[in-house]
């Protein structure tokens, strides 16, 4: 965990390592036992009451088929309609509740999460997004950081007021957006499942949030250690629906806001239904997206080739290139070319893939089945085309017992190929190989070459080609990383989201995601009134 400006560093804020030997590894490994032990039951919580509506589905494990976590309600038309009214009836004691006592809620929560709910929502993480524990560890850390740093930010925007002046009195009236938000986070990170409804909420506004059917089990443990922390009824309902449904709230007058992670293709068809609203709704939504991105590492000649390719393996292997930063396409000089090969043909057969609960593997599964049909649609199109494209490494997939993909590498000889341009979201990393005096060349080709634009890094010793790149890159990267992976962005540290296809680069984790969801009044008080309605030129 980053540390907090106002928080004091102790045990709790150290990621656990679960080494062998270590204290926490057999608690660890006693509740990832006693979650799989019964099925549990996910209903919908709509102003603090559970409903069940008979509509089910499963949660399962990905990286073991037939282990079922949970069975989860799904929202139908009316309970998304009850939804909103719970919101409603709760937005103006909420949107009155002094600052300091909304973010104390969230503070509570934090310290639950990294206190006495950690080893439980580590194993909930595990098994229901196929992380390993250093990836649960972090993935809960930056939910903990995110409620901590997010309250700090609230208050440094609650006392952002505007100049004054001689006989006058100025000051904003930092008002929630008037309705409600509707918060959709994506499976593959906890962190953000959380940050996405409790951002808005922090600051005043109601929220419903649909959680990412795969992980609705993780999810839902969030929720209840919100409501355990003091979270009023109806401020968040945690509503799971089929997105056949999404009318119900994208057609309400009261839509105030979206907060959304996913993909591309759903912002788009998001913002199209609101657009067509407009005249609907009551204010004009606030639409905060991240979308996903095709992450690049750029390696200069003078770069160190055993620390880059080492980034290489980590930054596009963990978590089963599941991460929205995670690096999936390399520029790689011709002259560094031949030893990056050797490290990566030696190194990446060794990485472990199996069940996250047998400690030893390093990558689990993919989430589901959609994707990985997806990831080894782009396998097979590379094997199709072999002029094109050449497997450097060939790890292969396994079906059998759960969604596993062997993390891949394939050199593209087109550098503007199907492999070089498109997200995957998987553990495939394609490298294109250039030219060593074509360097410049090569950096205007990546920043052309993919739609999106989250993060991206350059790999060099030679100062000058650090800074051409800087420069050259400026529009391909919300969040850059120099000598370091572009994944791994840290609450406060590393405010995190892109441009282009990549989202709207509200910066989650910051003081500006905060501000999408307030509204401010500007008030203005006059000391003395006039004695005259009459302007000195008139004599």
């Amino acid at each position: 965990m980053s540390a907090n400006i106002e928080r004091p560093i102790n045990d709790v804020n150290t990621i656990r390592s679960y080494a062998p030997g270590s204290p926490e590894r057999p608690k660890l490994e006693e509740e990832l036992a006693a979650l799989q032990r019964s099925v549990a039951e996910i209903p919908l919580v709509i102003g603090g009451k559970e409903v069940r509506t008979g509509t089910v589905v499963d949660v399962p494990r990905p990286d073991r088929h037939g282990v079922v976590l949970a069975r989860a309600h799904l929202a139908g038309p009316g309970e998304l309609e009850d939804a909103v009214a719970a919101a409603l009836a709760a937005q103006d004691t909420w949107a009155r509740t002094e600052w300091f006592r909304r973010v104390a809620v969230f503070q509570k929560a934090a310290a639950l999460l990294a206190g006495p709910r950690r080893t439980r929502h580590i194993a909930a993480i595990m098994l229901n997004h196929s992380k390993n524990p250093y990836e649960a560890e972090i993935d809960l850390a930056e939910l903990v950081d995110f409620w901590n740093f997010n309250a700090y930010f609230a208050r440094q925007i609650y006392e952002m007021q505007p100049g004054q002046y001689p006989g006058e009195t100025n000051r904003f009236d930092w008002r929630p957006l008037e309705g409600f938000v509707l918060a959709i986070p994506p499976f593959n990170f906890y962190s953000i499942a959380g940050n996405l409804p409790t951002a808005p909420a922090m600051v005043g506004n109601v929220v419903n949030w649909k959680p990412a059917r795969s992980v609705v089990f993780s999810n839902y443990e969030i929720f209840r250690v919100l409501v355990e922390a003091g979270l009023p009824a109806g401020v968040i309902n945690f509503v799971p629906f089929s997105s056949s449904n999404a009318d119900v709230l994208l057609d309400h007058p009261a839509l105030a806001g979206i907060h959304f992670t996913g993909s591309y293709s759903t912002l788009v068809q998001l913002w199209k239904r609101v657009g067509t609203n407009l005249e609907k709704y009551r204010n004009f939504p606030r639409i905060v997206g991240e979308t996903g991105g095709k992450d690049f590492i750029f390696m200069h000649p003078s770069a160190d080739a055993p620390g880059t390719t080492l980034n290489l393996i980590r930054g596009a292997f963990e978590y089963q290139g599941q991460k929205c930063s995670a690096c999936s396409r390399a520029y790689i000089p011709e002259s560094r070319w031949p030893e990056v090969a050797r490290i990566l043909r030696e190194e990446v057969p060794k990485v472990p893939v199996g069940p996250v609960d047998e400690l030893r593997n390093l990558m689990g599964a993919i989430i589901d089945a959609a994707a990985f049909a997806n990831i080894q649609q782009y396998v097979e199109f590379a094997r199709g085309h072999p002029r094109d494209y050449e497997f450097v490494v060939d790890g292969g997939a396994d079906p059998s017992s759960g969604w596993f993909v062997r993390p891949t590498v394939i050199r593209s000889l087109d550098p503007r190929g199907k492999l070089m341009s498109e997200e995957i979201f998987g553990p495939i990393l394609t490298v294109h190989v250039y030219p060593d005096d074509r360097f410049e060349e090569t950096l205007a080709l990546c920043d052309t070459t993919s739609p999106y634009a989250l993060t991206g890094a350059i790999f060099a010793r030679d100062r000058s080609a650090v800074a051409k790149a800087e420069e050259a890159l400026r529009w391909s990267a919300g969040n850059f990383y120099i000598n370091d992976k572009p994944t791994g962005a840290i609450v406060a540290r590393q405010p995190f989201g892109g441009a282009r296809r990549s989202g709207t680069n509200d910066k989650a984790g910051s003081l500006l995601n905060l501000l999408r969801w307030l509204t401010p009044r500007t008030i203005k008080e006059t000391a003395v009134l006039p004695d005259d309605w009459r302007r000195p030129f008139m004599g």
